[in-house]
């Protein structure tokens, strides 16, 4: 128990400080779409991809970001603090309203992808990935009487893991889970145990989808200081800003909130697995619920290979082969890019997301790609290819092989 209060309290810091990320990052995206974020001369030299601190100002006043403009200067500073943007020449520490260059440490390659932030990216992408699916593991459970909207069973979960190759094995699966709930990225429905492969239930405590508001950003954390707690929030509706945060009286997420059961609620619950015992799936600590052990039916939840028939590099190269390449550009989102891909020598588009930029720059299921930003990745894995993706720039040129239909 006192382990578990312990990694709640990191939990806290860490995810204020995802938070800010997330909402650095959508602003990041709405200036570039502004124009807010080019190139500039300054004493013979040019830098990229910047902005001027005077105009990040006024554009917070015009969007009603900020209520006046030491407001907005503190909203940057606290951007500032925690290596979202710097100076272009990394001399100043302290953000003014003046005609000073900064930059996004995402724009110019210097943003820290150290262990945590890591943690952070594969927290969302496994999120998005769980979101888009049609069958998804996240669904309204049952426990000890009370129900939770995108739960999902800690044994599901690694199951999920394994078939979708996030991880090698049961074990390796069950660290990473303990690492995203360490960071704040899942935790349990009432925040009373570690991460286990049993039957509890488990929600992401980040909904990466909900769109920010800086300035309530900046309020919730001095709040977080005096009291120690973190924000939980409630979804974006029909707000006025792209950056919308809002904290409920309850201080709950409306996306991942619980509900009282009703006589007509649909459990899904799953059985058990054949391949563990009931001592594997439910550790001696928390026994199995009578609802746990009923015999509901268990969700799907891996999809198959789009493809046909498995194809070969060489199959892929060789001349006359019924293939048409084609180079796409995809420039990514607050979302992401809206693919997924899978496989190993050569992968191939697995999803697209219909209303990503993906599915608006013409990328299909069963695409070989061939190259990443000019990269040939013909002879790399799925994980590596997305790496490369997700730790490039925001606009990604693909070069695939579609086949002749």
């Amino acid at each position: 128990m006192e382990r578990t209060s312990s990694i709640r309290r990191k939990a806290v810091a860490r995810q204020h400080k995802a938070e800010v990320m997330i909402a650095g990052e959508q602003l990041r995206l709405k200036l570039h779409d502004g124009k807010l974020i080019k190139d500039r001369r300054y004493h013979l030299r040019t830098y990229p991809n910047c902005f001027v601190a005077q105009e990040l100002i006024d554009w917070l006043m015009s969007h009603k970001e900020a209520a006046d403009r030491v407001t907005a200067v503190r909203l940057v500073q606290h951007l500032l603090d925690h290596d979202i943007v710097h100076h272009v020449c990394d001399k100043r520490s302290v953000f003014k309203d003046a005609k000073l260059l900064f930059r996004f440490r995402k724009d110019d390659g210097t943003f820290p992808f150290n262990t945590e932030v890591k943690i952070f990216m594969r927290g969302q992408r496994l999120f998005e990935q769980l979101i888009a699916d049609k069958d998804s593991i996240l669904q309204l459970r049952e426990e000890h009487g009370v129900a939770y909207h995108r739960s999902f069973p800690g044994c599901q979960f690694i199951d999920w893991l394994l078939q979708n190759g996030e991880a090698e094995s049961r074990r390796q699966g069950l660290d990473l889970c303990r690492a995203l709930q360490e960071h704040g990225i899942i935790q349990h429905v009432a925040k009373k145990h570690e991460f286990f492969d049993s039957g509890l239930l488990y929600q992401f405590c980040i909904n990466f989808r909900r769109r920010r508001r800086l300035s309530e950003l900046l309020s919730e954390s001095e709040h977080d200081k005096d009291e120690g707690k973190v924000l939980q929030t409630q979804e974006d509706q029909n707000l006025d800003s792209p950056f919308v945060v809002r904290r409920n009286s309850q201080r709950q997420n409306a996306a991942f909130q619980s509900v009282r059961v009703k006589k007509d609620l649909k459990q899904a619950i799953s059985g058990r697995r054949g391949s563990l015992n009931s001592a594997q799936l439910h550790p001696e600590e928390f026994p199995p619920s009578s609802n746990q052990q009923s015999s509901v039916a268990v969700p799907r939840f891996n999809p198959k290979s789009v493809l046909k028939r498995n194809v070969t590099c060489e199959e892929l190269l060789a001349p006359g082969a019924p293939f048409i390449k084609k180079v796409l550009t995809v420039i990514g989102d607050a979302l992401g890019w809206g693919f997924v891909v899978r496989g190993a020598a050569p992968c191939y588009m697995q999803a697209v997301d219909p209303g990503s930029p993906a599915a608006a720059a013409g990328i299909k299921v069963q695409q070989f790609v061939c190259q990443v930003n000019g990269q040939c990745v013909l002879h790399l894995d799925y994980r590596t290819v997305s790496r490369l993706v997700m730790t490039g720039p925001r606009t990604v040129v693909l070069e695939v092989l579609e086949p002749i239909e």
